[in-house]
């Protein structure tokens, strides 16, 4: 769903991009408490995820295909705001390195892929797994409808958008209907890899997962025919718990993604392409500012074997992403740090 340049006006795109700007600020701040220093290389690992699952395009309707967008996936790995920033810094690398999604409309699509993703399947997730038994499974169930339900919200969001600044005259009733019906089936997509991808996490290290935070009920002993709480467990120590396996698994797992499974990835255009061509909503593209990047449109320029050059600058953008996204949540990271440090011996009161 990567809107290029050229679909949306200038001053709808400049107001996307507005609005996203306030997004990514109230974010950053919101993301100060839900990193931690063992999360906050998770969040730099699942922006690199999502950039390399984002690379495996799937068939969903003849002609057609889709991608993961990742915003529900990122807000229950990682939080609302961090998966906000999460998705912001893939589009960032998309659309500087890769070409993939207009530089102009970097607003629209961070307001779209990210925020709205994020939001609408965060809301669906803590809704559901409020109301169902506090059980692992619950929290997998969630995450599949509300990745599910995300996609078609982002596909009508771009709708809305486009009805207020489309360049061209396209019924909007017919743009919805497409655009909706399509992303439905891509969201089926979405919710099978946000769901498969959050239970793995859940079953090896389910204290690293923000959504599921809160939600294991207490163990219960059998006493004199009555069931009572079961004494705490000893805290393990944060260093006995270290991420690091999870974070290596993850990382090497996205490498062999981007760098070796997309070249097996449908060349079908995706549910945005394939609309816009249906409906003639493309008709005023412009080119990417970035089309003579080394890197544009995930290839290596100069390498003129295929697999070799694809798989490369997927492995290139893996690495840009998850050094780019840890960079920046580790500073997110010590900003919170500095923000809660004990205050100075000057500030505390001599009766104190």
């Amino acid at each position: 769903m990567h809107v290029p340049d050229g679909f949306i006006n200038a001053p709808v795109s400049a107001a996307a991009g507005v609005v996203a700007a306030g997004a990514v600020a109230v974010s950053l701040r919101g993301a100060r408490r839900e990193l931690d220093e063992r999360t906050a290389p998770l969040a730099g690992l699942v922006a690199a995820f999502i950039f390399a699952v984002q690379m495996l395009n799937f068939p969903v309707a003849a002609g057609t295909s889709g991608h993961l967008l990742g915003g529900a996936l990122a807000a229950i790995l990682v939080g609302p705001f961090t998966g906000v920033l999460c998705v912001s810094v893939v589009l960032l690398m998309q659309g500087i390195l890769f070409a993939d999604g207009g530089l102009t409309a970097l607003g629209v699509n961070i307001t779209v892929m990210g925020v709205v993703t994020t939001v609408v399947g965060y809301a669906v997730f803590r809704g559901l797994v409020k109301v169902l038994p506090k059980k692992r499974r619950s929290v997998t169930v969630s995450a599949f409808a509300a990745a599910l339900l995300s996609v078609p919200a982002a596909a009508a969001a771009f709708t809305l958008v486009y009805a207020v600044g489309g360049t061209t005259d396209v019924p909007i009733g017919q743009v919805l209907t497409a655009m909706v019906g399509v992303h439905v089936l891509i969201g089926i997509g979405e919710a099978t890899i946000t769901a498969l991808t959050v239970g793995a996490v859940i079953a090896v290290r389910p204290d690293l997962v923000y959504g599921a935070r809160g939600l294991t009920a207490p163990l219960k002993l059998r006493v004199n025919g009555e069931l009572v709480d079961a004494p705490a467990a000893e805290p393990v120590p944060v260093a006995a718990r270290s991420p690091r396996k999870l974070l290596l698994a993850g990382l090497v797992t996205s490498l062999l993604l981007a760098g070796f499974v997309s070249f097996y990835a449908s060349a079908n255009p995706d549910g945005l392409e394939k609309v816009a061509a249906d409906k003639g909503i493309d008709a005023k593209t412009e080119d990417h500012a970035a089309a003579d990047s080394p890197l544009a449109d995930y290839g290596v320029q100069g390498i003129t074997d295929t697999r070799l050059s694809g798989g490369l600058a997927g492995v290139i953008g893996v690495g840009f992403t998850v050094v780019a996204g840890t960079g920046i949540f580790w500073a997110v990271r010590r900003r919170r740090t500095g923000d809660t440090s004990p205050a100075s011996i000057s500030d505390i009161p001599e009766n104190a």
